[in-house]
């Protein structure tokens, strides 16, 4: 699953890098800007999602967590941790069976990766909350701006 994710995060990046070279150095077309830019950022917040998923999984220590999530920022990296992790053994196995009893990350997880359906409501509903939110400030300017 994170490969998958890895390489639709990786093509979104060429989208745009294409998009921004045809904007900026061509001067021809704006429109790839605003696609690319579009499904980068879905496939940026689905990569976050996955990644935290199967560290939670996997029982990653922290430090994992932040190498892959600082990877979805620099173009192409993605690929990059994907390949790592699989070499050091951090992608092995499935998913596990997650606690019988108690409040834990892995029940929350498993619950998720049990319906999908469910899983994909929530991250379109968190995505929109979060370009909500980023737009709006993007929108209405700095605070205090006259």
């Amino acid at each position: 699953m994170l490969r998958a994710v890895s390489i639709g995060e990786a093509i979104t990046w060429a989208l745009l890098l294409t998009g921004m070279f045809l904007k900026y150095v061509t001067q021809t077309t704006d429109l790839l800007v605003s696609v690319g830019g579009s499904l980068h950022g879905a496939m940026f917040m689905v990569y976050l999602v996955v990644t935290a998923f199967v560290g939670i999984n996997q029982r990653w220590p922290w430090w994992m967590f932040g190498l892959g999530w600082f990877a979805a920022i620099p173009p192409f990296a993605t690929l990059l941790y994907d390949w790592w992790a699989e070499r050091r053994g951090a992608l092995e196995g499935g998913w596990r069976d997650a606690p019988a009893k108690g409040f834990s990350l892995q029940r929350i997880v498993r619950w998720f990766v049990d319906r999908p359906i469910t899983m994909s409501a929530a991250v379109i509903v968190l995505a929109v909350v979060i370009l909500t939110g980023s737009l709006s400030g993007a929108l209405v300017g700095p605070t205090g701006a006259h």
